[in-house]
């Protein structure tokens, strides 16, 4: 798909981010209608056997990350971790699940996962596992390993508001609207400054966050010529700037597998910060998404692929 590089708003034309959205909340209803998780502050604890994993952890892991702790559930050294991890699952309010595997009534599946030791914690993300940790670890050294994780992959552990549903068309917010008119209008930061009240109202505000990325997109492409760094960037696959510029326009022309693809390959060619950098500009495209949109929730896997 084309895009007019030299209009500001045509980031909106370009990916169509309005129809994306709309069927992408679409799917996410009815997934969360057909899952009907546990109400806040109880984590929903899957116990998956050998028939069931598939269905209750891969299939699952498409919609929501699931983390799923293989142990022996009747060893005592073991319980103390397992309550911890169901505490850190109920603050998570549905930002994941905890599958728990009883790998001494499932032997099949401990010798599927290549267990080594009692409790190893694997992450299930997009239908792929992946392991993370052997061995029972104290709180809040589980805190932080997880929070690492997910901060790595670019996962929000904040559980999303639920949305209100009333009678009639919702109503528009008013910064939503001055930021679109100044899009439209070319003015990036009158719409920056829209977005950015919208957010500090309401923090958790897709459409505002992917408003924002979208100006950043914008004006880190403007008088860039396309072909040019494309071309440029084709002769040197290890300049991170000139790759990062390239995503971008990809990203901006609706080349959104490209773009996350040339940066992805980059992470799997560096290390350190270099690397993290590039691991970052990364997330940030992803902002200019919806976080359920197809394409993200790809890239999301070979990032993880990537990293781990």
């Amino acid at each position: 798909m084309a895009a007019d590089f030299s209009r500001p708003g045509s980031l909106y034309g370009a990916v169509d981010l309005g129809a994306r959205k709309q069927a992408l909340e679409a799917q996410a209803r009815r997934e969360a209608a057909a899952q009907n998780p546990a109400a806040p502050g109880t984590p929903e604890l899957i116990e998956p056997t050998a028939a069931t994993f598939t269905a209750e952890v891969v299939e699952r892991s498409m919609s929501v990350p699931v983390l799923v702790e293989a142990t022996v559930p009747r060893a005592e050294q073991v319980q103390q971790f397992s309550l911890a991890l169901e505490k850190l699952a109920a603050e998570a309010a549905g930002a994941w699940l905890l599958a728990r595997v009883d790998v001494e009534a499932n032997p099949e599946l401990a010798q599927a996962l290549r267990m080594r030791a009692i409790p190893t914690v694997y992450l299930a993300v997009q239908g792929q596992l992946m392991p993370l940790f052997e061995g029972p670890l104290p709180e809040p050294q589980l805190r932080q390993a997880l929070n690492q994780i997910f901060e790595q992959l670019g996962v929000e552990l904040a559980a999303p508001a639920a949305a209100k549903e009333g009678d009639g068309e919702p109503s528009v917010d008013p910064d939503l609207l001055a930021a679109d008119m100044a899009l439209e209008d070319g003015d990036l930061d009158a719409a920056e400054a829209a977005f950015k009240r919208l957010l500090a109202r309401s923090p958790g505000n897709e459409e505002a966050k992917i408003g924002l990325s979208g100006v950043g997109l914008i004006r880190r492409t403007a008088g860039l010529d396309p072909s040019d760094v494309l071309a440029r960037a084709a002769q040197a696959p290890g300049d991170v700037a000139l790759q990062s510029q390239a995503a971008d326009l990809e990203l901006l022309g609706g080349q959104l597998d490209a773009a996350f693809d040339r940066l992805i390959a980059l992470v799997r060619r560096t290390a350190g910060e270099e690397r993290d950098k590039i691991r970052l500009h990364l997330l940030g495209l992803f902002e200019a998404l919806p976080a359920d949109d197809p394409a993200v929730a790809k890239a999301r896997r070979g990032l993880a692929s990537a990293l781990f």
